[in-house]
């Protein structure tokens, strides 16, 4: 008994010497520590990381929103990133990691890497996704999965950065290594195709959906990829195709939205195809008596909606979006675009920009944030006030004009007419926009006090909804968005009664959001005498009239274009231009633009704008800039396009888009080879080579600089320090393989700092201030340095160097002084703070990129400022306006100083028209109750009178 009670003590101990020694031995390479890590790296982290990563994928799958009025994307991936930390993604990268350091002799590292590529991609970090990917292909390649799926990554990655050269290149060198039978083969050909949709080369486009849906090993996937193929079908007018597809849809067992949508198409194809409107809209009605559709009550109506809108029958389109609205059961989505079709009629065809405001906040209410237009809606509302603005000087100015036509009695009865109107307008809203009682609060707009706002606020945070949003749907299904969900007998509720009670109480079919408006008294005589003493009688009042909806709808146009980067709306303000004022004095630059807008969407109207342009106006620099590639290096320094090239090759610096650099630097160079910010352009080529090189290239390249421009104020001083650099660390420099790394902290004199625009904190708005007067005690007059003038317009000072001792004085746009003294009024501003003082930079252009501007700027206090005690940072003040501040300086001889020496290479460092920034001094005290126009324009006046 004890022999056989001590054997497997024995046993164990053995066991337990083993592993210790194996333990022990684990770092050694050896078959046995090779076959322990495969085994545990395969079937422990890698394959928790792979599930890991397949649960967030269908996490983004099922959170994102489809827009079938739009081409689908190929891949249902997220769009809307968080700046919280993905738990999740966090975690997969750690193992991928854990297999890299501690399992680096199994045959899974490859693997690891990849994991990491498609982890980054995932959580939004493109660029990182790229670089693993490139790791892989380099260093795994003769595995042929692994490099083919690396391409693929690496390829939707280039697309999502907006670098399709780069990813055409990548899908070509998958395209050589095809392998029909191999799963990753669909999802090479479904890359190419959302790379020829992203290009809208949709020809080869239907091509690659073909292979793709013939490759596809998902169902799912098949089915995705066979819709979008019947939208390009459509699109390349084969009807006949396009209805075959949509049938096969509709007839799968596809989610209801597709397949219901791809009914929707195949009904509208078929009644265009036979040029009957009356049978659509009763095929649609006819829907709506299924009660299989009842979930879908409010697409039907959207979809009737869209057809009245589209017949120019608005009233009864706007009645047919309201039903859409008040149907909607689950599809919040649906409730949201239709509430952004109603915001954008109220907009464009009722000129009711306060109600459109409000349906463009009920669009964002119910819309999720992964609808891929969500950012460009959001940002047309925020920015809903500065086209409503323009919109209101034309529809005032057009007014004014029909009445000025009309003679005088017609014009009297008219405009009494118009006050009448008027006078029952505000009436009714001062009647409708009685406060409720509290028994008729509108359940969808929580009370402001009680809204948690923030990122840790779990609706907040995009990454948690989406991962909680697929969960449920994997457990539950497809539910209907509804309260006691879970019920079978759901109308028992008292809850939902009473909601439903209470929104129809306020307005089922008003946007969230609504303000009250208690109106008071309508004053009818004050509105008609502003129409009568701004009629335009006379034709200089008329041209003056004109001129005011010119500027304005030209404002609009380059609004879309510019801030919006809405090309479809932007072309249609620029058409209308033409076609209200034909013989303008800016028709070249219309043509121009028509002709950049449409070249890659219509390119036979480019053509034909461009045709117009060199015909019609054959002398003017954007004629000369089609006709004449080297007339633009003829350009002075007025010409604002070449600020957008060399913005464009800052941001991909900025991007650390290094190779891109190079080329992008030196097409700008050969197009503009004697421009004056050469050296510049030099020098981030010289660092965007430096990131790739040894130190003798990159030494030799800043050389090259010092020598070929000895006179630049700006680059070649900081150039000299870093020549001197190398000098003193010749040894350790040279023995790098790359000279500078990203990844480097420790040499300060190779990081160029990357200047994002980042607003700074939000500062306590002026009004919250309390106007007290100085009552400090009289105090002997100091002797002041000689006054320091600032010129508002950069030409003023351009190639004009003072002496260190010539005084320069500060001024502001100066101001017709007022002949009558008035009484001061007492201002919120002050001198109390004599030790905080910054040079500001007063840029009239709300939304430009100033990155590259402050980049100059940077550049300029590095060379004489090397401890980094003057920094320059961004604010913003009111939708115009951007301020970059610099400093601190302790006292105002130290600013006056710092504005003597900079003032001049101004013109040099600002990367915006010359007439769009000016110059001031300010305290530290008096910039943080900066925080709008007004309050800007009053510290100009003070800085004015008290500087």
């Amino acid at each position: 008994m004890r022999h056989t009670s001590t054997f497997p003590i024995f046993k164990l101990t053995l066991l337990a010497i083993v592993v210790i020694i194996a333990g022990c031995s684990l770092e050694k390479k050896s078959a046995l520590n090779r076959g322990l890590q495969n085994l545990t790296a395969k079937y422990n982290i890698l394959f928790n990381a792979k599930e890991l990563l397949r649960e967030k994928q269908e996490s983004y799958e099922a959170a994102y929103v489809d827009d079938y009025s739009e081409l689908l994307t190929v891949y249902r991936d997220t769009v809307t990133r968080s700046d919280v930390p993905d738990k999740e993604l966090d975690l997969i990268k750690a193992k991928a990691n854990t297999i890299i350091s501690v399992k680096e002799q199994s045959h899974y590292l490859g693997d690891a890497y990849l994991l990491l590529s498609k982890a980054n991609y995932l959580d939004g970090n493109y660029f990182d996704a790229v670089e693993y990917a490139n790791y892989v292909i380099r260093s795994f390649g003769k595995n042929a999965d692994l490099k083919q799926e690396a391409l693929v990554y690496k390829a939707r990655s280039l697309l999502y950065i907006n670098q399709p050269n780069d990813s055409k290149t990548a899908l070509d060198s998958a395209f050589k290594n095809i392998n029909p039978k191999k799963h990753i083969t669909a999802d090479v050909y479904a890359t190419k195709l959302q790379y020829d949709i992203n290009i809208q080369d949709y020809t080869d486009a239907e091509e690659m959906a073909k292979l793709a849906v013939q490759h596809s090993h998902s169902k799912d996937t098949e089915l995705r990829w066979t819709f979008i193929l019947a939208q390009l079908q459509e699109m390349n007018h084969k009807p006949a195709d396009a209805i075959a597809n949509y049938n096969r849809v509709s007839k799968s067992n596809a989610v209801f939205d597709m397949t219901f949508n791809a009914n929707l198409n195949r009904i509208r194809i078929e009644d265009n195809q036979n040029g009957v409107r009356v049978s659509r809209l009763t095929r649609l009605r006819s829907l709506l008596k299924n009660d299989n559709n009842r979930d879908f009550t409010d697409q039907v109506y959207y979809q009737i909606a869209e057809l009245q809108y589209n017949s120019g029958e608005i009233d009864n389109a706007l009645k047919s979006y309201r039903q859409s609205v008040n149907y909607s059961t689950k599809n919040q989505n649906q409730k949201g675009l239709s509430y952004l079709r109603m915001a954008d009629i109220y907009f464009k065809n009722k000129a009711d920009y306060a109600a459109a405001k409000k349906y463009y906040d009920s669009t964002l209410v119910n819309l999720s944030p992964n609808y891929p237009k969500y950012s460009i809606i959001q940002k047309k509302g925020e920015n809903l006030q500065v086209l409503a603005d323009k919109m209101q000087i034309i529809t005032r100015e057009d007014t004014l004009q029909m009445l000025a036509k009309l003679d005088e009695p017609a014009r009297l009865a008219r405009i009494d007419k118009m006050v009448e109107a008027q006078t029952l307008q505000l009436q009714q809203e001062s009647a409708v926009n009685v406060p409720q009682g509290r028994s008729a609060f509108n359940v969808n707009q929580p009370a402001q006090e009680s809204t948690p706002n923030g990122e840790n606020f779990y609706f907040n945070n995009n990454a948690a909804v989406s991962q909680g949003f697929g969960s449920f749907k994997r457990i539950w299904g497809n539910r209907k968005l509804e309260d006691n969900w879970r019920r079978s007998n759901r109308a028992s509720s008292d809850i939902t009664q009473n909601t439903s009670i209470a929104i129809q109480a306020t307005d089922p079919d008003g946007p969230l959001g609504g303000t009250v408006n208690n109106a008071g008294k309508v004053n009818a005589g004050n509105f008609r005498q502003d129409l009568l003493q701004n009629l335009p009688l006379t034709p200089a009042l008329m041209a003056q009239s004109n001129k005011r909806i010119f500027d304005a709808y030209l404002d609009i146009a380059n609004f879309y274009r510019d801030v919006l980067g809405d090309k479809k709306e932007a072309t249609a303000a620029y058409e209308l231009l033409l076609s209200r004022f034909p013989d303008n004095g800016n028709t070249a630059a219309i043509y121009y633009n028509l002709y950049r807008l449409y070249s890659e969407s219509n390119p036979a109207l480019s053509d034909k704008y461009k045709g117009l342009l060199v015909k019609n106006y054959p002398q003017t620099p954007f004629a000369k800039s089609i006709l004449d590639p080297d007339y633009s290096k003829r350009l002075s320094d007025e010409n604002t396009g070449f600020n957008t090239l060399y913005n464009k090759v800052y941001d991909l610096y900025a991007g650390r888009q290094y190779q891109q650099v190079i080329a992008a630097a030196d097409a700008l160079l050969a197009q503009y080879p004697n421009n004056r910010y050469a050296a510049q352009i030099y020098y981030l080529r010289a660092f965007a080579a430096g990131h790739q090189e040894p130190l003798a290239p990159f030494n030799t390249e800043l050389q090259q600089i010092a020598t070929n421009y000895p006179d630049d104020k700006l680059i070649t001083p900081l150039v000299i320090q870093h020549l001197a650099y190398i000098t003193a660390n010749q040894a350790e420099l040279a023995a790098r393989k790359v000279v500078i790394s990203d990844r480097e902290i420790n040499d300060p004199q190779f990081t160029l700092p990357v200047v994002y625009q980042k607003e700074t904190e939000y500062r306590t708005p002026a009004e919250k201030y309390v106007v007290v007067p100085d009552v400090r005690k009289p105090e002997p007059e100091p002797v002041a340095p000689p006054p320091v003038v600032i010129k508002e317009k950069a030409t003023e000072i351009t190639n004009v160097t003072p002496p260190v001792t010539q005084p320069v004085q500060v001024v502001t746009p100066t101001v017709t002084p007022v002949a009558i003294p008035v009484k001061p009024v007492p201002s919120i501003f002050n001198m109390r703070d004599s030790t905080h003082y910054y040079f500001v930079v007063n840029v009239s252009l709300g939304t430009t990129n100033l990155s590259s501007s402050r980049f100059g700027i940077g550049q300029f206090n590095r060379v004489n400022f090397q401890d980094n005690t003057v920094k320059h940072q961004l604010k913003y003040v009111g939708a115009d306006n951007q301020l970059i501040y610099v400093g601190r300086f302790t006292s105002l001889a130290n600013v006056k100083d710092y504005a003597r020496a900079i003032i001049p290479l101004m013109p040099d460092i600002m990367k915006v028209p010359k007439d769009k920034y000016s110059f001031f001094i300010i305290t530290q005290e008096n910039l943080d109750k900066l925080a709008n126009q007004k309050t800007l324009d009053s510290y100009i006046d003070y800085y004015q009178k008290n500087y």
